[in-house]
This record gives structure tokens, sequence and C-alpha cells, in this order.
């Protein structure tokens, strides 16, 4: 069976307007397809969309556009507008919203492309458009309607918001791989599930399963699922229309962090990345989301995935891949702090009793669908202090834990993990990461770890859990003998990176400041500017506490549609507190009151350890969405959609990602050091360190875009062999080099070389040539012959000469392709065994 992510998406949007309709055409990447979307600008407060689902040829949509400026023209005398005016260029649609008056649509304008995981792009969000859609003629304004587009624009866009067109990012690695493995009488199910919806589409439009023409497999070319809604931002803005316009026009976007970087293993490319998904429930800042809402949603949840997979072939169905997903989030109980008086730490309080440990079994039934099991908590706030604070937490959420193991069969029991990070840290006699290395070799499944603020302790736990999940990743993908990487080398310094910018990240997001410990605190290996840093990060993350997160939250609840605007209602800025926004259940009576003891959704347990929403079932198959095309249909061609040869393009647009690479920004660049990645290195050996690789990142950039752009020097001028070392002051105003280093001669036109320099001339990937080369050398290169190519074309090549040996070897693998395989030899028994032994044993 043959798979493929691709559907058709809809990369490029043209915003044309008239007088009484926005006309929306969405173009594929190679211009072939369109479709055109009709938005009605009459109405002052209703929000009509006209979508017929129907996909133009590009001169269809010309006619169609043709017909639409002719019939829009004003007649000759007439004030106003005459045919069609564009309004603006997108990439997406974040959404529609409508607050007072009538709607607007949010559009994506800019974007920069931040990874790529099996061809399919994750982009980020650079800026966005704002439109009001109904007319100037019929719009009923109201005095409020400027204050809360205001606090709804409060929700920077351009700060880590991502999307995919292709790729699923809501979902994990994965989830989205098994979906494509599942049993075709369940495809069958669901393809026969969406008759309707096929009936009343366009023959190339049709959602189906087909049988490829002379093929005896299944041949599926676009898959398209349902989002999971707990890690989609914009769900609620495209609620109004996901029901009325193609599945094309949709794009749900999350928000988070989203790093790649490329891990050098002797030329062979590994890709790293970091994709961080921010829960949309119960979303706000760091003092006013606590705990855990009436429906399990805790604060401040985020899911990170770390992803490796081997760049040199991209391709789900040919690659290969390894993923690993970790949680953190708030303490799943009822509790606040109260910030009233502002204060540095203000006190915990339980705000409701939970006996039955209500709340927290709500919040673990999520994970177990989505994980399933075990399920492993590793708990980091503090079990001594003088005034109790911390440790509040701690008594209420053990209890809670041992009470519902008792209802679970004891395979698929929640562990518990309790370490006082923070006093450990104290101790000149322990190690923090050796610790935290001891309980990451150990977890089995899905770790869940938390501290008060899931920050700072948060981040370098995670840290050392994905550390080994990567030796364990890169082992399994054949990249090490085995699976263990140790710190202060290349590949341990590029993820120690990639998961501080992911730290900073969030910390800002939820706390309003970066991190305030790294991991080269916990090391204890941290400069002394370092402290000060720290320092100021906290007044930082102080300061915005008590004067922002007011306003923050109140455009986060905006955003979200947590709250809406009414006439009918106060307004937002009017509430006492947001507690019956993010508690709704709390003002409705249940009618049904959940088990205390079967605390669990119904077919989750007989699913388990496999997660619920993975196992194959009609029920979860009715959500997905088949695309049937034309296997040789180019927008399935990542080749065709992404690079055009017959078009004027860019560099910038085709090669838009700057990868952190371990060979140019952590290899040594001294002569005679060991390339691999996975060699320790001291401080003094590292090209860059990590803090000065990241604040030199832009002026990095900056001189390799002016080393591309600057002229070849003259012929007549000398090479410094010390050039490297020259400072400003060693150079003249006109910017020739100094004439205090000694000049080497270059090479004349008869061959001749200047055997008497004995300078060292240092190239640039690392190779030093003590002198040039000797005039026998030069003699025996004259003599080869200068191309292998008869007639030195192209065209015309000699088929190249194998060995005996190795035509053995190829033969064999086609054979065994074919079923065919030769009887083992005693060399492949014994290098089985050893591989069973170091696997295995």
């Amino acid at each position: 069976m043959i798979f493929c992510f691709r559907h058709i998406p809809v990369l490029s949007f043209t915003m044309i307007s008239t007088v009484t309709r926005y006309f929306l055409v969405g173009s594929n990447q190679a211009d072939t397809k369109h479709r055109v979307l009709k938005i009605d600008r009459t109405e002052p407060k209703d929000l009509v969309i006209i979508d017929d689902k129907h996909v133009y040829n590009q001169q269809e949509v010309r006619d169609l556009l043709g017909r639409l400026d002719l019939g829009n023209r004003t007649k000759i005398g007439q004030k106003g507008s005459s045919g069609l005016s564009r309004a603006v260029l997108a990439c997406g649609i974040v959404g529609f919203v409508r607050f007072l008056e009538g709607y607007y649509i949010v559009l994506i304008t800019k974007r920069r492309k931040m990874a790529d995981i099996g061809g399919h792009s994750i982009y980020k969000i650079e800026d966005t458009s704002m439109i009001y859609i109904p007319n100037d003629s019929v719009r009923v304004t109201h005095p409020d309607e400027a204050r809360y587009v205001r606090i709804f624009q409060n929700v920077d866009l351009s700060s880590n918001f991502y999307f995919s067109y292709s790729y699923d990012l809501s979902h994990s690695l994965q989830y989205n791989l098994t979906l494509l493995q599942r049993p075709y009488d369940l495809w069958s199910s669901a393809a026969s599930s969406t008759e309707e919806e096929v009936h009343t589409q366009s023959k190339q439009d049709s959602f189906d399963i087909f049988e490829d023409e002379g093929l005896p497999t299944q041949v599926v070319y676009g898959l398209q699922n349902e989002p999971y809604n707990k890690y989609v931002w914009n769900g609620k803005l495209l609620e109004r229309v996901k029901d009325i316009v193609h599945h094309d026009w949709l794009m749900y976007i999350i928000h988070g962090f989203c790093g790649q970087s490329k891990l050098l293993i002797y030329g062979r490319p590994v890709h790293i990345t970091l994709i961080a998904r921010r829960s949309s429930k119960f979303a706000g800042t760091r003092f006013l989301k606590r705990g855990a809402n009436c429906e399990g949603d805790v604060a401040n949840e985020v899911e990170t995935e770390q992803i490796v997979h081997d760049a040199s072939v991209m391709s789900f169905t040919a690659g290969s891949y390894s993923s690993y997903v970790q949680v953190r989030g708030s303490v799943p109980l009822y509790w606040s702090q109260d910030i009233s008086t502002m204060m540095p730490k203000p006190p915990i309080r339980l705000d409701q009793a939970d006996p039955y440990a209500h709340v927290a079994a709500l919040h673990f039934d999520q994970m177990l669908q989505r994980f399933g099991s075990p399920i492993i908590i590793l708990n980091l706030v503090k079990k001594r202090e003088k005034r109790k604070h911390e440790k509040i937490l701690s008594e209420e959420l053990y209890p809670a834990v041992i009470n519902l193991n008792q209802f679970l069969p004891p395979d698929h029991c929640i562990d518990y993990i309790a370490w006082d990070m923070a006093r450990y840290t104290k101790s000149k006699l322990c190690n923090v990461l050796d610790r935290l290395s001891m309980i990451a070799e150990n977890v089995t499944g899905v770790l869940r770890t938390n501290c008060v603020d899931c920050l700072d302790r948060t981040n370098t736990a995670q840290f050392m859990v994905g550390k080994c999940a990567l030796a364990y990743q890169l082992y399994a993908l054949g990249m090490i003998d085995k699976p263990k990487l140790q710190f202060d080398t290349d590949c341990v310094r590029l993820f120690e990176e990639l998961y501080e910018d992911h730290g900073d990240t969030l910390s800002l997001q939820y706390g309003g400041s970066q991190l305030v410990h790294r991991v080269k605190t916990y090391r204890k290996i941290a400069p002394w500017t370092q402290h000060s840093k720290d320092i100021m990060q906290t007044l930082s993350r102080y300061y915005s506490n008590a004067f922002s997160d007011a306003d923050r939250q109140d455009a986060i609840n905006l955003f979200l549609q947590v709250y809406q605007p009414s006439e009918s209602k106060p307004h937002l800025w009017e509430l006492p507190t947001d507690f019956y926004l993010h508690q709704s259940s709390t003002m409705v009576l249940p009618q049904d009151r959940r088990s205390y003891t079967f605390w669990w959704s119904e077919g989750v347990l007989t699913s388990l350890p496999v997660p619920y929403d993975e196992v194959p079932s009609k029920n979860t198959m009715t959500k997905v969405k088949v695309k049937r095309v034309n296997r040789f249909d180019e927008s399935i061609d990542i080749y065709t959609e992404f690079f055009k040869p017959y078009e004027l393009t860019s560099f910038d647009d085709t090669f838009c990602i700057a990868l952190t690479t371990s060979a140019w920004e952590f290899m040594p660049k001294t002569v005679g050091v060991d390339p691999s990645p996975f060699t320790v290195r001291k401080p003094e050996e590292t090209g860059k360190s990590v803090l000065s690789n990241k604040s030199s990142k832009e002026e990095t950039l900056l001189q390799r875009k002016t080393a591309a752009s600057a002229p070849p020097p003259p012929s007549e001028e000398a090479i410094s062999s010390s050039s490297e070392d020259d400072s400003e002051e060693d150079r003249d105003d006109d910017g020739s080099v100094s004439q205090r280093s000694t000049p080497i001669k270059l090479l004349t036109e008869s061959g001749e070389s200047s055997r008497t320099q004995e300078q060292t001339v240092k190239e640039p990937y690392g190779l030093n040539l003590a002198k040039f080369p000797a005039e026998k050398d030069l003699l025996i290169y004259e003599r080869e012959p200068v191309s292998c190519f008869p007639g030195d074309s192209i065209y015309a090549a000699c088929p190249p000469q194998v060995d005996r040996h190795s035509h053995d070897v190829f033969e064999s693998h086609v054979m065994t392709g074919q079923g065919q395989v030769r009887a083992l030899c005693r060399d492949d028994m014994l290098t089985y065994r050893e591989y069973i032994k170091n696997r295995y044993m």
C-alpha cells in the first residue's frame, strides 16, 4: 500500500474587492488549480460566504475575473470605483471574528519556513492583516468596537505561531504515521461514510479510496485528519465557516515553538526538530492561570515533540524517522496564588477541596486517551521549606495519584516520581544532571514534568530526558554504536541550544521573561556574567506579572473566543474575574455524574497500553478525509511544487531556512581534531560556545551575505598568511592588506612555483598546505585526461567497471528484495550474533 500526506493545498491567496463582495482566489504553488471564495459585504453583522467547491484551471479563473470586472464597472458619469481592485495578497486564513459590529477576516500576509519534515514545510507567521468585511455604506458603528480590536490585536500572531499546508501539527508524528497504517476495511468504511460528500463535489475533488489501474495494491495520495482541538489556536475563529467552505481553505495554527537543526555525522545530514504545542484550553499568563479547570485542562500545558530523521531521504514512505514526546503542565489541582498584593512569591492556596481527585482524574484521562500507558509524573517542587509554600502541592498531588491508581490495573498505573531539584542544586555533594540522567534512563513512557511554574527546572529536566531519548533515537537510526551521549560534544551542544531556545520562548509566553536558570546553571559552569543576566530576567518577569499580564490575559481570552462580546452582557474589561469563562461547567448541573472509581472514558482501558486515539476503529476513521487524484498530478509532486526552473525565483525564498549546523557553529576549526560530533571536546577547543553563538547568530548571517557579495581581490594583491589574525588597525584606510605581512607568490602561467616560501595557507575546510605542488606532481596532473567522457560530452559516458565482489553483493540485495534469500555464510552469522548481543543483551 502506497501512502502520501499530500492533498491540494491552497498556498497563496489574492483578495479582490468590489462594492458588494470580496473574492478570495486561492491557488496552489504551481498556479494550475484555483478555488474562489465569495464573501458578501452587504450584511452589516452576519457572515455570508459562498463556496462553489469547484476547482478552476488558470484560463477559467481568468475568464471569471474578467466577467466580474466587466460587470462591476460603473457607468460613465457615476461616482465610485470601477471594476475589481486588489485588496491584499496572502498565504493563509487565520479565521473570522466579530465583536460588536460586523465580521473581520484575519489573513496571513507573510510567512517564514522554519522546518521540513518528510517533504512537508512548517512555516512561522511573520505578519498578518485584519480586514473589516462589511461595506462602509452598511456599517453600524459602536463606540467600544475599536477597544475590542486593540485587545484582540494584543495577541501578536507574528510571535511563535506556526502552520503547515500539508502536515498536521496538532498531532504527533506517531499519530500521523499510524493513521496511514489503518486496515483496508476501515478505509473502505471511511470512504463509504463520505459518500454524500462525494456526490456533491466535482469529479476531481471526490473523496474515495481507489484501486490503481493495473496494480494489486491500494494507492492513497491524500489524507486529511481532524486536528486535535486542544492544540489548535484558531479553531473558534474557523468554527463559523468550517462546515461551509471546502477543507482546502481551512488551515489550523499552533502556538509554541518550532526549531530545526542539522547534525552532520561525517557528512551525513541528520535533522533534529523540536515542536512545542501550547494548549489553548485554560491558557493564560503565569499568576492568572494556575492549576486546572473543572474539565481537567491545566495551565501552561505544553506538549514537546523531538523528531530525529535522516535528512538524506525526505520521504515518509522511504525515510527513517524517530519521535519522542513529553509533556509539561501545572499541578492538576484546584489551586491559585493571590496577587492582590504583588510580591515575588505570592502564597499558594488550594481553592477547592477535591477528596476524590476528580479534576486529576479528568486530566489523566485525557493523557491516557492521547498517550496510552504508562504515564510518569516527575514532580520537581520543593519538599523541605521553613514556611510551607510549594510543599502544599505535593501533599495534595501524591494522595490524588494513589487514589486513582487503586482503580487501575497494576500494569497501567500512573508512576509518581518526586524529587526536590532546588534542594539538590544547592548541595555540593549531589550532581543534579546525573540524577536526572538516572531518572531519564528509567522512563519507558510519556513523562509529565512539573515544578511550580513549569519553566526553569522543568526545561532543564526535559532537556536531560530529551538528551537520553536523543541517544536512543540516533542509536535506532544506526548513527551511533551505543545509546550514550556525553556533554561537551558537538551533538549535545547543538541539542542544548535548541532546548534553550525552546525554553526561552515558552517562558516568554507564560512568564514574561526568558529562562532564569539554564542548563549551565545546574552544571555549575555558567560564567559570572550570567548571574547578572539572571537577576535582570527575574526583574523582567516580576514587572511583566505585575503590570502587563492582565492585558495579555484579556487578549488571550478574546482571541480564543473564551469571551465573545455582546451588547447584552458586561464588557470584557468590566469583569472582576475570568474564572467563569474558563470554568464554564461549574454553572451547569451535571446530568450524569462521573464515577469516582471508573474515572476513565469508555474504551480507554481496553486499548491500553496503546493510546485510545490511535486504535483503529470506524469511529476514528470517519474523521479522515481521503483525496483521490492522479498519481502523476503535479499537486502531489514536491519538486514541481517548490522548485520551478521555468520561472524567476530568489535564493531567499528557495533556501529560507537558516539551520544551525554542528559542522559550522560547534565543530572546532583547528586541524587534527576528530570531526565526529560525538567526540568530547574541551571548551577552549570549540569554535564557538553556545552563548556566543546565540548572541552572534545575526552577525554571522550578515558576514556570510557580505562575503558572498564581495568582489574577488585583484590578482596583483598579495595574500597574507596571517590575515585571519589581522585586526582592523592592521589595514590601511583603502582596505588593502598591511605591508607588515609577508606575501606569497602565486603560480605563474608556466606552472613554476616559489618553493622558497614555506608559509602555511589555511583552507576553509581545515586543510593546511605546507608548500605548493612539486614539479613531478604537476607533470602527473598534466598527463591525466581532462574528462572521462568520450568527446568531452555529458551525453555520452562509459559504464563504470565493477569488480566481481561488488557485483555479487548487489545481486544478493536484488534477489533478497524478490524473496530469494541466499544461504547465510559464517561471517553473516557472526555479525548477526554480535548485533543481537549488543542490541538485546
